[in-house]
């Protein structure tokens, strides 16, 4: 695991912060299962398949055309630390998987990198709003180190739920563990009920 300088650091605790968790400030830490990859917009791919009426792939270009969306809020990290007022821009995930149209009996999502990570996630966690695939931060491109040129962003789940170099969603009717829940983190990750590892 990658992880720069900024991690280190410790702040006092803020009321507004999921328990067990800190305010980074300024600081963006950047942790990473894989090698930041060399990926550029053009070769950046987006596919929803699985328990779908239609799989679909979208470039960056046709990602692109769909209605732009923002969040501006926290995210928290599984690692201990909290980045609040972060401003990301890219689309609604709610945009995509209309256009898919996923099967009644799709309940959960498994989500892949361009690199191979994988992450699993209910489906209620990734619509209504609560997810997007993000390509822009503190409008300016979305740097590799932190997942671009495109990573999801689901903000209210621990920060590892939100795959750098998002490459795609396969809809299941299943809960299929992804890499760091194979190794003991916790299947959903939610920070203020202090989901960390598998137990908790």
């Amino acid at each position: 695991m990658n992880i720069t300088r900024g991690f280190t650091g410790r702040r006092a605790p803020d009321p507004g912060l999921p328990p067990g968790q800190y305010d980074a400030g300024d600081d963006w830490p950047v942790l990473s299962a894989e090698v930041t990859p060399d990926l550029a917009p053009a070769d950046w791919t987006f596919r929803i398949d699985g328990l779908v009426e239609e799989a679909r792939t979208w470039t960056w270009e046709q990602a692109h055309a769909l209605p732009a969306t923002a969040y501006e809020g926290a995210i928290h990290c599984v690692t201990g630390w909290s980045k609040f007022g972060t401003r990301f821009g890219g689309v609604s995930l709610d945009a995509f998987l209309e256009a898919v149209r996923p099967h009644a009996s799709a309940t959960h999502a498994l989500a892949r990198a361009h690199t191979g990570y994988t992450t699993n996630l209910p489906l209620a966690d990734l619509t209504g709003g609560r997810a997007w695939i993000a390509w822009e931060y503190d409008g300016e491109p979305l740097a590799p180190e932190h997942g671009g040129p495109a990573r999801l962003l689901v903000p209210h789940l621990y920060f590892w739920k939100s795959a750098k170099w998002i490459a795609g969603l396969t809809l299941l009717d299943h809960d299929e563990p992804g890499f760091w829940e194979r190794n003991g983190y916790h299947a959903r990750g939610n920070p203020w009920e202090e989901q960390r590892y598998s137990g908790d």
